[in-house]
């Protein structure tokens, strides 16, 4: 007798892109399990060789029993989390090699390598005559280029790359170098031979050196990164896989119509579901537009969605009331509330009427997710008093296009810890409206901003997403007493005639001299650099000399952003089980421990 074989979802993977199914090629290679089915039964029927043909032999029960046995569809569990598992939420690391040029003669001709062999291809793929000769060239660099694309990025999106001079390239500094359009691809060894995937990105941009801010060993020049330099070229897709013991194409499909109940939106007048159900194991889901910064949210919260019937009914709303008042079970509750949606409004504006600070967090965030303006005043409060929170309450506050949520990120520029005002700033940034409210100034090749703030003075730069220099308050004058040397051959010194004023020369080989006045105002020194022409690299570095010479009093902090990641002590538990135990638990007595936060 026949038997149906099914075939793993391996088979359908894109075997240069793992993290993908290959829908074209399973919808042309797959037959559904009804079809597949029916046509086993049949065979067993009409087909010679079976046992059912023989005199006395018959068995059509059996066969009666094998099919039903296929058609029959799995009791669906409780949440949709049982029943399967995310796809396509790591991110995917793409690498490639370019070329740097204009660099002031610290390039150098490569020794030849797999390197310098890759480049001499993507160059003659771009019908670039001779490229020999550019490789020779002091004034260019071959680098490796690196880039993570993370899970739901769309094409066109920005990422941010990562830039390396290996050994072979000889270049002894990257400072001041632009990288030309380098390609990225996923690359895996499969069978014992590198596999490359299509393009997934192209990386091009001004490179920030990381001895610009961080100085330290000859390395340091010969690595850094380009903010923002990437464009992702394929749009990555995201879903769940439907666990074997639930595969079933009407249990897709439910599961599929139950996270479109909750997840929706309109594309132009037509409303539309984020799920589709694409075979019996796999179900693609779209990223919401709320969600867009946090899609490890979306896809826990989609998997927290109830299956059975009244999964949003009276009785389960008053069991995760309970389970909210509970520290231990409070934020796996305030999940499965945000796939409830509305309904759950009334129980987390009473989670936020609870005086354990935690609860209360938990019960704002999802509030925030659900575009409930009663969270954004908890949601500033945990931004500002609870290190743990405050990455997630910047994250929450970042979604909601509200007026007072506009404000309370405003109020957090006044707060002491510099992460949480710039946490707050790169937050606002974000909105719509955000680069129109703080009045951002294009200088030369990147961005400055001047941030009214109450505390004390600052100056944040960044390492991801934009270049730009953000001056929190007002910032002191700078106190140059003889000279500061500077990158790309720049010097800053007083003005012979008007000590509160700055001379800014720039001094390069083949290159006109060229020359520039400021005050002694970090803004206006800034502005002068750029001026003479320096980059963002060079306005970094001058400011991170000037602060380890002690020409610049105020702080000065590279990528000042709240840790994605912090434990949350909770406050020890002080009823007699506990003091009971301690004698025989070394433990007891301690605050309990909770990792929070999400990466964007």
């Amino acid at each position: 007798m026949p038997h149906l074989t099914k075939l793993p979802i391996s088979q359908f993977r894109d075997t240069q892109n793992p993290n993908h199914l290959d829908i074209g090629k399973s919808r042309a290679m797959r037959i559904p399990r009804l079809f597949v089915g029916i046509f086993v039964f049949a065979a067993s029927l009409g087909l010679g060789g079976c046992a059912s043909l023989w005199p006395g032999k018959s068995d059509d029960s059996d066969n009666e029993s094998k099919l039903s046995e296929l058609l029959k569809v799995p009791e669906a569990p409780d949440l949709i989390r049982e029943a399967t598992a995310s796809q396509g939420l790591q991110p995917i690391e793409v690498d490639g090699v370019g070329l740097v040029k204009g660099l002031p003669g610290t390039g150098g001709p490569p020794d030849p390598s797999v390197y310098r062999d890759q480049l001499l291809d993507e160059m003659k793929r771009h019908d670039i005559v001779d490229p020999n000769h550019y490789l020779e060239l002091s004034e260019t660099a071959l680098v490796r280029v690196r880039a993570s694309i993370p899970p739901g990025a769309r094409r066109g999106d920005p990422i941010d790359v990562r830039v390396l001079a290996p050994k072979e390239s000889r270049a002894t500094d990257l400072h001041g170098g632009w990288l030309l359009d380098t390609r990225l691809r996923q690359q895996q060894v499969l069978r014992n031979a590198v596999r490359q995937s299509e393009v997934m990105a192209i990386g091009t941009g001004r490179v920030l050196t990381r001895a610009d801010h961080a100085p330290g060993d000859d390395v340091f020049r010969v690595e850094g990164n380009i903010q923002g330099g990437g464009r992702v070229q394929v749009t990555r897709k995201i879903g769940l896989v439907i666990r074997p013991k639930y595969q079933h194409a009407k249990l897709a499909a439910g599961i599929a119509a139950a996270i479109n109940r909750r997840f929706f939106f309109f594309d132009g007048t037509t409303r539309r579901g984020i799920a589709t159900p694409i075979s019996d194991d796999f179900i693609e889901v779209e990223v919401h537009p709320r969600y867009r910064g946090n899609v490890n949210r979306l896809m826990t919260v989609a998997r927290a969605i109830g299956l059975k019937p009244k999964a949003d009914s009276q009785e389960r709303l008053a069991e995760l009331a309970s389970q909210m008042k509970d520290p231990e079970t409070a934020a796996d509750a305030a999940l499965q509330l945000e796939g409830l949606g509305e309904s759950a409004v009334p129980t987390l504006l009473e989670g936020l009427q609870s005086e354990n600070p935690e609860l209360r967090f938990y019960a704002a965030e999802t509030l925030a997710f659900l575009d409930r303006v009663e969270s954004i005043r908890p949601l500033e409060e945990a931004a500002r008093s609870e290190p743990a929170f405050r990455r997630p309450a910047i994250l929450a506050l970042e979604g909601l296009e509200h007026q007072l949520a506009t404000e309370a990120l405003q109020k957090l520029f006044d707060e002491p810890s510099l992460e949480t005002r710039y946490g707050s700033f790169c937050a606002l940034r974000r909105h719509t409206d955000g680069k129109r409210l703080l009045k951002r100034q294009a200088v030369g090749s990147f961005w400055l901003y001047q941030i009214p703030s109450d505390a004390d003075a600052a100056i944040a730069a960044s390492l991801r997403e934009e270049s730009e220099i953000v001056l929190f308050g007002q910032i002191g004058e700078l106190s140059i007493r003889q000279f500061l040397r500077g990158p790309s051959g720049l010097l800053i010194r007083p003005d012979a005639t008007n000590p509160r004023r700055l001379a800014i020369s720039r001094f390069q080989p083949g290159k006109e001299d060229m020359r520039s006045t400021s005050t002694t105002s970090v803004r206006s020194l800034i502005e002068g650099i750029a001026k003479v022409g320096g980059s963002y690299g060079d306005v970094v570095a001058v400011l991170r000399i000037a602060k380890d010479k002690g020409y610049l009093k105020d702080q000065l902090a590279i990528d000042p952003l709240p840790n994605s990641k912090r434990v949350y002590y909770r406050e020890p538990k002080s009823d007699d089980s506990d003091a009971n135990q301690s004698d025989v638990d070394s433990s007891a007595g301690e605050a309990d421990l909770v990792i929070t936060g999400e990466t964007r």
